[in-house]
């Protein structure tokens, strides 16, 4: 599969019952002004909602904002989803409240990249430009 066209596209859900979005809301605004497409899909999505969403927009990437303390749970049915769909081509991301014994089991999981409080929306955007799309491979 070679590199799309156009500029990245990235999913920001907020999956389950956490209430809280503004982290969510400022790493969607930063994605946006860095000339990436965002499709934001408010609160309390499902996981099969946000692969759903995904999916359906082309997205290059699932960006998901957990505080709620589900994260294993919710970070794990999204990247279960996306290999049951076949679309395991969307990289996952995430940030919020989670423990730092947490971030490598999730990461065995399959969630490309962990981002704590205290991250920068700078650290955030560079790293999906640098991981998202890989250069196309010369004479394909």
């Amino acid at each position: 599969m070679g590199v799309a066209a156009g500029p990245i596209r990235v999913v920001v859900a907020k999956p389950g019952l956490d209430g809280h979005d503004r982290g969510a809301k400022v790493i969607a605004r930063a994605l946006r002004d860095a000339g990436m497409e965002v499709i934001y899909t408010g609160l309390h999505q499902t996981p099969e909602q946000i692969v759903g969403t995904a999916i359906q927009e082309d997205a290059d990437a699932i960006g998901l904002s957990i505080l709620s303390g589900a994260h294993n749970t919710l970070f794990a049915a999204v990247i279960d989803l996306l290999k049951e769909r076949e679309a395991e081509d969307i990289l996952v991301f995430g940030g919020g409240i989670i423990p730092e014994e947490d971030i490598p089991p999730l990461k065995e999981k399959g969630v490309a990249a962990i981002f704590t409080p205290g991250a920068t929306t700078t650290s955030i955007v560079e790293w999906v430009r640098e991981n998202v799309r890989q250069p196309a491979a010369s004479g394909g």
